[in-house]
C-alpha cells in the first residue's frame, strides 16, 4: 500500500505543482493592433520591412523572416550576415533560427556562403523532419532549395579582423555595446499570433566551429503562442547555460511581467558569477497581450519598438552601471 501511494503520490505531484503555479487566463491575447520588436539600432531597418508585411495582412512568420533578412543583406552590420566579422580563421559563418505560432522550430548554424541562414532555418522547419542542420549539411540543403553560394566577407569586415589581430574578445563587454551581436526579432499579427526570428554572424574572431545562442531554440529564441516570445542578445554562451528565452517565456507564464521576467533571467546569470561580469547579454520579451519588456545586463543595450504607427529605438538601462 505504501508503495502504490508513493507512485499514485509520484504520478500527480506534478499536476499538483501545475495547478498552484500562477497562469495567464486573466491575460487576453491582443488582436489587430500589429506590433515588432527587436535588438540593437539595425531593429529599426527590420522593424520597417516587418511592419510593412503586416499591415498588408501578412503573417508575423513572414514578418520576422523578412525583417531579419534586412541585417543579413547589409553589409554596415558587422554582426549578421553579409559584412559579419570573420572567425579566427577569417571565415564567415552563420547561425539563425525561427519559430513560428503553432510551436513549429528551424535552425541552421555555422553556414558559411549563404547570405540568408534565416530563410535557410525556415526552410528546415517546413521541408524537413529536422530543426536543426550545420555545417556542410546546412550548406548542401541550402543550395538544394536555390540558394546561391556568396562570398559573405566583406573589405571591412576582414580589415576589422585584421586590426583586432585575431585577438577575440567577448560581445558586449563594453558599456557602449559596440561588440554586441545578434538581431532578436519578435512579431504580433493582427490575429494576435506570434513569431520570432533571430541571426548573427557572432563572435567575431570566434574560434572555428563555435556556435552561439542564436541557432538554439529556447536560448536565443523562444515562442510559446498561449504565453509570448523572447529573444537574446549578447555573449551567447551565458544565454546556452541558462536556456533564457524559454526561461523569460516561462516566467512570463507564471505572472511575471515581461520586465520582470527578462531582469529575473539575467539575474540568474549574474547569481552564477557572484555578480562579477565582464560581459553583457540582454532581452526582449513581447507577452501574448501586446505588453513588452526587456532587460540588459550593462548599459548600452537598445531595442526598437514598432507600434502603433511609431518605430522607436529605446535605451535600456543597465543592471550593473
Amino acid at each position: 500500500m505504501k508503495r502504490r501511494r508513493f507512485i499514485k503520490t509520484g504520478i500527480l505531484a506534478p499536476f499538483a505543482v501545475a495547478s498552484a503555479a500562477p497562469d495567464m487566463r486573466g491575460v487576453k491575447r491582443a488582436i489587430g493592433n500589429p506590433l515588432v520588436i527587436s535588438t540593437w539600432k539595425h531593429g529599426l531597418a527590420a522593424n520597417e520591412t516587418a511592419m510593412r508585411i503586416l499591415q498588408n495582412g501578412g503573417s508575423c512568420l513572414d514578418a520576422v523572416e523578412a525583417g531579419a533578412r534586412v541585417p543579413e543583406a547589409d553589409p554596415t552590420v558587422s554582426s549578421v550576415g553579409y559584412g559579419g566579422i570573420p572567425d579566427r580563421d577569417g571565415h564567415v559563418t552563420l547561425d539563425a533560427s525561427i519559430m513560428d505560432a503553432d510551436g513549429n522550430a528551424g535552425a541552421v548554424a555555422f553556414l558559411e556562403g549563404i547570405k540568408h541562414p534565416v530563410s535557410v532555418a525556415r526552410l528546415v522547419m517546413e521541408k524537413t523532419k529536422h530543426v536543426m542542420l550545420v555545417g556542410e549539411g546546412a550548406k548542401k540543403f541550402a543550395l538544394a532549395q536555390g540558394f546561391k553560394e556568396e562570398n559573405l566577407l566583406t573589405e571591412e569586415a576582414r580589415r576589422t579582423w585584421l586590426k583586432k589581430n585575431k585577438k577575440s574578445v567577448f560581445p558586449g563587454e563594453t558599456p557602449n555595446g559596440k561588440s554586441h551581436d545578434t538581431i532578436a526579432i519578435l512579431a504580433q499579427d493582427k490575429d494576435g499570433k506570434l513569431a520570432g526570428a533571430c541571426t548573427t554572424s557572432g563572435w567575431g574572431n570566434k574560434m572555428r566551429g563555435r556556435v552561439g545562442d542564436s541557432p538554439i531554440i529556447g536560448a536565443g529564441l523562444y515562442v510559446d503562442n498561449d504565453v509570448g516570445a523572447a529573444g537574446a542578445t549578447g555573449l551567447g554562451e551565458e544565454v546556452i547555460k541558462t536556456v533564457g528565452s524559454f526561461l523569460v517565456v516561462e516566467l512570463m507564464r507564471q505572472g511575471y511581467e515581461p520586465d520582470e521576467a527578462c531582469l529575473e533571467a539575467l539575474q540568474r546569470i549574474l547569481h552564477r558569477h557572484r555578480n562579477t561580469v565582464r560581459f553583457s547579454v540582454a532581452y526582449i520579451a513581447l507577452r501574448k497581450d501586446g505588453k513588452t519588456g526587456s532587460a540588459s545586463i550593462l548599459n548600452g543595450f537598445k531595442y526598437a519598438l514598432y507600434r502603433d504607427g511609431k518605430n522607436i529605438l529605446q535605451p535600456t538601462e543597465g543592471i550593473i552601471k
